[in-house]
């Protein structure tokens, strides 16, 4: 019986491999061939297409819209079918022969705004912060208590300043300031400098200001942070030229846009500038601003207390005097406390020691204070 059933296992073994073997084998790779050349053809085809253009739509009618092409003229043209519902303000795909919408852009910004402000979450506390004890009062009311308790101002009746502007000399802890309330408060911190926002082309920056404006209404609470304010909000004058006109454009646009918020919204404005003296009184003014906080040089006490700060996590001696250090200092910002700190680390580390002793720190204070009045007399090799 088994023998019987392997006879007709055996025929067809033979005659699968009778099949096998007498298949042409060029017709396989004649088809695959074939297969490649049209793909080939489909891939030259469609870099042959025309290019489509990218457009700005202003209104819609029905099946048809207004755009605006890139080189600023409008025109009246037809929606195709398959295209996402449109609304004014979005990019849109449209042929270059009869400028037909074909379809929709998905993103809506003209600007990566991500290319132009910093976006964190800063780690700063408040306790990392000396000397400014009036100041971290103020801000705490400004920006913090608001964002965290905007029913008081509700039942108290009163609406908080909408942005606060902090002033003072370079290095006295105006960014540190921001930085912490926006820990405090846990809000996205949106760092952009002046000087960014103005742009080379006529109304780009005012775009762009109200794109960070409206990044910052997505990321709430948020604050943003406005460095060197000077360079967009100087007083306007009337100068002639073209570049003079755009920063105006931009500049207005930032008041127009804090005028826009909402006393209690979840976005708040935080400016720096070590100008106000050239500021214009526009952005100043009651209902924009209006908080302006005095960032000064720290006294005695206040350089004392930054100096533990940045020396907290130094090796040296705790019987130095440290009064008698922070009194040499007299003049010095915060920054170059921290820079008396680093410079006296990196004394010890040439002599190979890994601790800090006195005269390292001596050798640091006139190192820095060197370095100010070089600094200082810069302007006379101007001319000679």
């Amino acid at each position: 019986m088994p023998a019987k059933e392997a006879k007709p296992k055996n025929i067809i073994d033979s005659l699968m491999y009778s099949y096998s073997t007498s298949a042409n084998p060029y017709e396989e790779e004649n088809r695959i061939l074939k297969e490649t050349i049209n793909r080939l053809k489909e891939e030259v085809e469609r870099f042959k297409s025309s290019p489509l253009m990218v457009c700005e739509v202003r209104e819609i009618f029905g099946d048809t819209s207004i755009i605006k092409i890139p080189n600023g003229n409008q025109f009246l043209v037809n929606i195709s079918n398959e295209c996402d519902k449109l609304k004014s303000g979005d990019l849109v795909l449209v042929e270059q022969k009869n400028l037909t919408i074909v379809r929709k852009v998905p993103i809506t910004r003209r600007f990566n705004v991500e290319k132009f402000v910093i976006v964190e979450k800063p780690s700063i506390s408040w306790q990392e912060i000396g000397g400014l004890n009036i100041q971290v009062q103020e801000i705490k009311e400004v920006v913090e208590l608001p964002l965290k308790n905007p029913e008081l101002f509700r039942k108290i009746g009163i609406t908080p300043p909408k942005g606060v502007l902090l002033y003072g000399e370079p290095g006295t802890g105006k960014t540190l300031l921001a930085k912490a309330v926006a820990t405090s408060t846990n809000s996205t911190f949106i760092e952009v400098v002046g000087s960014e926002l103005v742009q080379k082309f006529i109304g780009e920056g005012a775009k762009l200001v109200k794109e960070i404006f409206e990044f910052a209404r997505k990321k709430a609470p948020a604050i943003i942070f406005i460095d060197e304010l000077d360079a967009l909000a100087a007083k306007r004058m009337e100068v002639g030229t073209s570049g003079e006109r755009e920063v105006n454009r931009t500049f207005m646009q930032l008041l127009a846009e804090i005028d826009g918020f909402k006393p209690l919204g979840n976005v708040k404005v935080i400016g720096a500038t070590n100008r106000k003296d050239i500021l214009d009184p526009a952005v100043i003014r009651p209902g924009r601003l209006d908080r302006l906080i005095y960032i000064p040089i720290p006294n005695n006490e206040s350089r004392l207390e930054i100096f533990r700060i940045h020396s907290k996590s130094m090796s040296f001696d705790k019987r130095i005097n440290i009064e008698m250090l922070t009194s040499r200092m007299d003049g010095f910002s915060g920054a170059e406390i921290k820079a008396v700190c680093t410079e006296a680390g990196y004394f010890a580390i040439r002599e190979n020691r890994t601790f800090v002793t006195k005269e390292d720190f001596l050798k640091a204070i006139e190192k820095v204070k060197q370095e100010e009045k070089t600094e200082g007399k810069d302007y006379m090799g101007m001319f000679g």
